[in-house]
């Protein structure tokens, strides 16, 4: 985990992405303890209540829970939520602005469609 000084991002929201990048990303499986509050304070340099506050932004999305003397864990299901938002934020972030902008251009949807086969195409090409 690393922290970006130089961004307007709150601190304990880079935190909260970050855990939960690692928990979509199979870093920190379903049911599995995630790094205490004061381990990733200690990491990171940084005031646990920092911690804590990105901690409970993935509560009270019910995507880590906290087991009572024993820390947090991922929530079953965690990866699901977590697609399922990303997804939301996909369309709203990227294909939005793809479509306004086409608009702009007067590009038509077959246009758009034929551009995003061929990034698809050569993604594929370049693996």
């Amino acid at each position: 985990m690393k922290i970006n000084q130089n961004t307007d991002k709150p601190i304990f929201i880079q935190i909260a992405e970050q855990l939960e990048d690692s928990i979509f990303t199979g870093v920190f499986p379903e049911e599995t303890k995630i790094p205490s509050t004061n381990e990733i304070s200690a990491l990171l340099n940084i005031n646990p209540h920092t911690v804590l506050k990105g901690m409970n932004m993935l509560v009270d999305e019910e995507i880590i829970y906290k087991k009572r003397g024993l820390g947090m864990y991922v929530k079953e299901g965690a990866v699901n939520k977590i697609r399922h938002k990303r997804q939301g934020q996909f369309y709203k972030q990227y294909i939005s602005a793809l479509i306004e902008e086409a608009c702009k251009l007067q590009m038509t949807k077959e246009d758009v469609i034929n551009l995003i086969e061929r990034g698809f195409k050569d993604e594929y090409n370049s693996n």
